[in-house]
C-alpha cells in the first residue's frame, strides 16, 4: 500500500507576479444560504429574504447578501492562494458589479499582484492578490484585492496525520 501526499497549497516562493490561478470548485447559492447568512449577520433588509417585499423592487426576486458573496469568493480561492496563510491582512476595493441571486451558481480566479518579504517576521511573506467572483451568465459580480501573510515552505507548521498513519498501520495489521 502506497499513501500518495495531497494537494498542500502554496507557500511564499510558490508566487509569482501575473500569476492567475482559477479556482476550481463553483457553487450554486441556495435561499437557505442567503437566508441564514442575512439572520448570522442581523441584515435587516427584506431585499435578502422577503420575496413579496423583493418583488416590489427592480429586481423582481431576493438579492444575496453581499456579505455571503465575498465569504464564498474567498473560500473558494483558499485551496490554491491561502491554504498556509498565517494571517488576512485585509480586504481592499471591494466592487459588486452585478447582483447575484439565489440560484446563481457562483465561479472565480485569482492574480497574483504583490509579493514581498515580511519587513517584521522572517518565516513569512506578504502576498496580494486580485481575485474575480463571476456567475454562470460570466458576469463579474465581485473583485477585490486580498492581502495575507503566508509562510515559507521551510517555517511552515507540520502537517502530518499522525491519526491517519494509526489507522493505517491497524489496517495492515488485519490484512497480514
Amino acid at each position: 500500500m502506497s499513501v500518495k501526499d495531497g494537494w498542500k497549497g502554496r507557500f511564499y516562493e510558490d508566487f509569482e507576479i501575473g500569476d492567475i490561478y482559477p479556482h476550481p470548485l463553483g457553487r450554486t447559492v441556495t435561499k437557505t444560504d442567503n437566508i441564514w447568512v442575512t439572520l448570522l449577520t442581523q441584515n435587516t433588509n427584506p431585499i435578502h429574504f422577503d420575496d413579496y417585499y423583493s418583488e416590489q423592487t427592480e429586481f423582481k426576486k431576493p438579492l444575496v447578501d453581499s456579505t455571503f458573496t465575498l465569504a464564498l469568493v474567498t473560500g473558494q480561492s483558499v485551496t490554491d492562494i491561502s491554504q498556509n496563510a498565517m494571517a488576512n491582512l485585509g480586504w481592499d476595493e471591494v466592487r459588486l458589479p452585478n447582483p447575484v441571486f439565489e440560484g446563481d451558481t457562483i465561479y472565480s480566479y485569482s492574480e497574483v499582484l504583490e509579493k514581498r518579504e515580511s519587513k517584521s517576521r522572517p518565516n513569512v511573506g506578504i502576498v496580494s492578490v486580485k481575485t474575480v467572483g463571476y456567475n454562470q451568465r460570466e458576469e463579474t459580480v465581485i473583485t477585490y484585492k486580498r492581502t495575507f501573510m503566508i509562510y515559507k515552505k521551510e517555517f511552515a507548521p507540520n502537517k502530518e496525520n499522525k491519526l491517519l498513519d494509526k489507522v493505517l498501520d491497524k489496517e495492515q495489521v488485519k490484512v497480514n
